[in-house]
């Protein structure tokens, strides 16, 4: 067989799945070949001439240990060629040089026009992959963010759209295009009451429409929850960390923009409402591009039947806009529990049955979270949460377990657990008509080492209430 400079990454490793471990060997930069959302994007379109020039290694010396692998592994004899690579600027390092000038305040038109001209072979994966890049190299989440709806622009007008696979009933992608459709029709009915406002010559009359929009439009929340606790910690599996945590940034905004418009609302500052509403529903349309051309084409590529059974278990936490249907039945999800298990566990103040543990810690009247000395989230409590959980939390980075805005205030409390200087972190909030009292205590062994971090979080409205006191059942 003959290799060369224009050799492409996916097929050598299609054939020789062994020559992700030399790539990574020769150059340390490539071990990322080894990931599969890396393996699918950046693999598919890289050369062995692009690997070398990403990796700052030789080209000569590159092919040299592809060719020597290979013969050890199948003792087939390899050719070197030294010809050039047929296209030696691959798509992702046009599309990083266009988007690094859309930053920079380049004509949008010019750059849309190159970004067209790359579309037949530009994806929803290459995309996500490029802003993983971007992050890696210092470029900030929140420029990203800043800039994504410029970006929308272009994709809207340039990007391939997949044709998906044919969806079962009730699998979670078709539930949340079902959402969208009827958050569109909510969307359409605002812009209707809008422009009501404008021409009603009594403004009151519109207030009841408004009213029912935004309160429809709030369901939203139910859709991006499952999206943060059900598929991002998928995605984080798979390496894709840096989209999940723009798109969550972008929640926030809209979720502050919501709460903003609400009230107004009961303000009365109808003018006010007039001017802002527009901007949250351009805002809500923007977030449907984004999830149906990038986010759902990357999770069908990348997730598997698993995945989906893992990400379906933990939607029920949450809700649904519109149910899903009854149809879908994948194989059971990585995590589910045992059932009928009887083996005991013993504890310096007793004995309990796996059973009668899970008993207990269902019937806790407050919130168990335990995160390890890794920063990795490895249990939480069932029953009447006050704040969401879901499975997928489980083997994920508790930083990435919290909205982009708070993450500072997580790394704060674990960094002086983690350096002794603390032991207990207090925090208490007004949330719905509730008081929510949160303690973060450091779990140390024996010796003094520092193991995890145990969350409590507990509702203690009716206890601020008590007075004097009472020393007999009164039912």
């Amino acid at each position: 067989m003959q290799i060369g400079p224009g050799t492409k990454i996916d097929a050598l490793l299609a054939e020789y799945p062994f020559l992700a471990d030399t790539l990574a060997a020769h150059a340390p930069r490539l071990a990322r070949l080894k990931n599969p959302f890396a393996r699918k994007t950046f693999g598919r379109i890289a050369t062995l001439a692009t690997a070398a020039r990403m990796a700052a290694t030789d080209l000569d010396g590159l092919l040299t240990a592809v060719a020597a692998s290979i013969r050890e592994h199948t003792g087939q004899q390899v050719e070197l060629s030294g010809a050039p690579a047929p296209d030696d600027t691959d798509p992702l390092a046009q599309l990083r040089e266009i988007i690094r000038e859309l930053h920079a305040g380049g004509d949008q038109a010019d750059l849309t026009r190159r970004f067209a001209s790359l579309a037949r072979r530009v994806s929803a994966t290459e995309i996500a992959e490029l802003e993983q890049q971007l992050v890696a190299e210092g470029m900030p989440e929140e420029e990203i963010k800043r800039l994504c709806d410029v970006h929308a622009a272009i994709f809207r007008q340039s990007l391939v759209k997949p044709e998906g696979p044919e969806l079962v009933p009730g699998h979670p992608v078709r539930t949340m295009r079902a959402e969208n459709a009827a958050l569109r029709g909510t969307v359409a009915f605002l812009r209707g009451a809008l422009a009501s406002l404008e021409t009603e010559a009594d403004a009151d009359a519109t207030r009841q429409p408004l009213a029912q929009g935004l309160e429809a439009l709030s369901q939203v929340e139910r859709h991006y929850l499952r999206k943060e606790y059900g598929w991002f910690p998928v995605l984080e599996h798979y390496g894709v960390e840096a989209p999940p945590k723009v798109m969550w940034s972008v929640h926030d905004d809209i979720r502050a923009q919501l709460k903003g418009a609400r009230e107004r609302l009961e303000a009365g500052d109808l003018r006010g409402l007039a001017a802002e509403l527009p901007v949250l529903l351009q805002a809500v349309e923007d977030m449907f591009l984004k999830e149906e051309d990038i986010l759902f084409p990357l999770c069908l590529d990348l997730f598997s039947e698993e995945d989906w059974a893992r990400v379906q278990r933990g939607e029920r936490e949450f809700g649904y806009i519109v149910e899903p249907e009854p149809d879908f039945a994948p194989p059971t999800a990585r995590g589910a529990e045992v059932q009928g298990r009887t083996a005991g566990m013993e504890f310096p103040t007793g004995a309990l049955s796996e059973e009668q543990l899970r008993l207990i810690l269902q019937r806790l009247p407050f919130d168990l979270t335990f995160v390890d000395e890794d920063d990795t989230v490895r249990f939480y409590s069932e029953g009447d949460r006050i704040f969401p959980r879901s499975p997928g939390v489980i083997g994920r980075k508790v930083q990435n377990c919290h909205p982009p805005k708070s993450v500072h205030v997580v790394e704060r409390i674990l960094a002086a657990f983690r350096d002794g200087s603390k032991d207990v972190a207090e925090l208490w909030l007004e949330l719905k008509g509730r008081f929510v009292h949160i303690r973060y205590f450091a779990v140390r062994d024996g010796e003094g080492r520092y193991r995890g971090t145990l969350e409590v979080v507990q509702d203690i409205t009716s206890l601020r209430k008590l007075e004097g006191q009472r020393t007999l059942l009164d039912w």
